[in-house]
């Protein structure tokens, strides 16, 4: 029976029995507000429970969507907060989305810059906001998400979050491979696909405090390197101040642009709590807020504008046009390097690609507590299994993918921008019409589906607000009929402000009735 007693075990079992009702049924609950001590976790003979005990012995995280005890919420240092977003943002792939402004949507290097500085700050305060939820209820992004979406519907948008979360890393490993490429040619795509997802893998494991370690130092090798390719191509003289453009079709470009933009800044908000949970219960919330936004802001505006000045480039310079054809954004930058700094621009180039690492993490990170959420025999799959098979989808996606980045990209960001510009429009609506302030939440109540939201309101808006999305949208797939009148040929994408907008109208009518009629 293991180093447990009988007794300890039929209590376990009672435990379980009492909890049948709910997602959390694998563990004691030891205190009315459904927190898990975290030695809970190893108790009984199950198998859960003895890959949970082989697990602990390593140091790793056994703790999933179950909500962290107060007293268990001890982290004290804020710059943590800080260091997490800017380690997650000083990478390549950030780079990568200025660099899209002038070969994908033909912009100008004025009008490329204001969009990014202005889009950022739009997409960057939703994650801000919902890292305050972390310390003081203890509960992750999605199972928080229960209070607005209820028992069911929170499932939706868990998917979409796996989605989100797969498609990211799949898009940032093919980054950091043409990087390997471009410093090696003979390295294949798929060679430097799986060496970053095994370091990924490696510190996502371990878990919540492995990542925050490693968060809290990976920024400062990156910026050093982007710093010195400042410095280099800004030497160099190879800045061209391309014009900014003019009339409907340059309206549609910035649009389309924007909702790029968007799409990677506010695209932690759906994780965001995750890495907080563990601060302690009564740290400020404005502290939280904006060392979020610092953390946030500072490496998404320095390596976009980084990316859309080098790239200009590229228009006059053949050996810049020569190389981003090659090997895409590896290539790019690699033009910029190597002819000056040879074999030390090589390993600049390296030390690039694994930051991806740095991006990467909270997406695996939070993929299996998302895959928790979706049934009770799937939160029976301990985390870090769930961060395995995590890993193997999106490699056996990103390999195939490897010659589409520049179409998988804009594609993804706009699909992240369309479903996340609907949840946060529900979320915050409820938050502020219905919760009226954190006071209106009970944490207690988020494994007792019978007190959540119904749901109801929260899906058929989501419905809406993919009908807005799908008016606005101007894609090579498909131009929505609003999305067309909003630039020359092609069109304007506005899909993410009209999901908003359709999303949090529709829901603020909806849960009136809603409340009328079932009472929560």
């Amino acid at each position: 029976m293991g180093p447990f007693s009988r007794k300890e075990d039929l209590d376990v079992e009672a435990a379980r029995e009492k909890h049948a009702s709910t997602d959390i049924s694998t563990h004691d609950v030891s205190i009315d507000d459904g927190a898990v001590p975290a030695e809970n976790f190893a108790l009984g003979d199950s198998w859960y429970a003895r890959t949970q005990r082989f697990a602990g012995r390593f140091g790793v995280e056994q703790r999933g969507i179950e909500r962290v005890p107060a007293e268990e919420r001890t982290v004290t240092d804020m710059s943590q907060v800080g260091t997490m977003w800017l380690s997650a943002n000083m990478v390549v792939s950030a780079f990568a989305i200025g660099v899209l402004a002038q070969p994908v949507f033909g912009l100008g290097f004025v009008d490329t810059i204001l969009v990014i500085l202005f889009v950022n700050i739009l997409g960057a305060i939703p994650v801000c906001f919902f890292s305050t939820f972390g310390p003081r209820f203890g509960l992750r992004q999605m199972v928080l998400s229960r209070f607005y979406f209820g028992w069911y519907g929170v499932k939706l948008i868990a998917f979409f979050n796996v989605l989100a979360c797969i498609g990211w890393s799949s898009v940032n490993v093919i980054v950091g491979a043409q990087l390997f490429n471009a410093t090696n040619s003979n390295m294949p795509g798929w060679a430097g696909i799986l060496v970053i997802a095994a370091g990924t893998f490696l510190i996502t494991l371990f878990g919540y405090k492995v990542v925050h370690i490693y968060e809290r130092w990976s920024w400062i090798p990156c910026f050093i390197i982007f710093l010195i390719v400042l410095g280099q191509f800004a030497h160099s003289g190879q800045f061209n101040n391309i014009p900014m453009g003019t009339g409907k079709a340059e309206a549609g470009n910035v649009l389309s642009f924007a909702a790029s933009v968007f799409g990677f800044a506010t695209g932690w908000t759906s994780y965001a709590a995750d890495y907080t949970v563990y601060m302690q219960e009564k740290t400020s919330r404005a502290s939280v807020f904006w060392w979020t936004f610092a953390g946030l802001i500072f490496p998404l505006l320095f390596t976009e504008m980084l990316g859309a000045a080098v790239m200009t480039a590229s228009v006059n310079n053949v050996e810049y046009a020569q190389g981003y054809s090659d090997s895409g954004i590896g290539g790019l930058l690699s033009a910029v390097l190597v002819p000056r700094f040879g074999a030390f621009g090589r390993f600049c180039l390296v030390i690039l690609a694994l930051s991806i690492i740095a991006n990467n993490c909270p997406n695996i990170y939070s993929v299996s507590l998302s895959l928790q959420l979706m049934a009770k025999q799937s939160q029976r799959v301990p985390r870090f299994v769930w961060t395995f098979i995590g890993t193997i989808v999106y490699c056996a996606i990103a390999i195939p993918g490897y010659s589409h980045f520049e179409s998988i990209l804009e594609n993804l960001m706009l699909v992240i921008a369309f479903w996340l510009a609907i949840y946060i429009g529900i979320t915050v609506s409820e938050h502020i019409f219905f919760k009226r302030g954190m006071s209106g939440y009970h944490p207690e109540h988020y494994m007792d589906k019978s007190k959540l939201p119904p749901g109801l309101a929260a899906m058929v808006a989501f419905a809406f607000g993919i009908m807005g999305a799908v008016l606005g949208m101007a894609q090579t797939w498909w131009t929505g009929p609003i999305g067309k009148l909003c630039g020359a040929a092609f069109g304007g994408d506005i899909g993410f402000e009209l999901a908003f907008a359709f999303a949090s109208i529709s829901y603020i009518c909806l849960r009136y009735w809603e409340r009328r009629v079932f009472g929560r």
